[in-house]
């Protein structure tokens, strides 16, 4: 079984909130654009000034979508992850 990397894209300032919110619906027309085998996004709030947003891809199709997107930053996966 492989490994599941979420690949997420930081957004700071007085819009973070909306920003990342809106590239989660990109990342979700990826998705369906692409053939990832997985459909996991979501967004999440830090604080007020700091947002996110994550797509979970299997670690073997990480690296092309990591070339294509060019995530922030990305960590290990859990299955039942709260950011999800």
């Amino acid at each position: 079984m492989s490994r599941k990397i979420k690949l997420i894209w930081d957004f700071r300032g007085p819009t973070a909130r909306e920003v990342a919110r809106h590239h989660q619906l990109h990342l979700k027309e990826y998705i369906a654009g692409s053939e990832l085998s997985l459909d996991i996004t979501g967004h999440k709030d830090l604080s007020s000034m700091h947002s996110l947003a994550f797509m979970v891809v299997e670690e073997g199709q990480m690296p092309g979508v990591r070339d294509a997107l060019r995530p922030h930053r990305g960590e290990i996966y859990e299955d039942g992850d709260p950011a999800t």
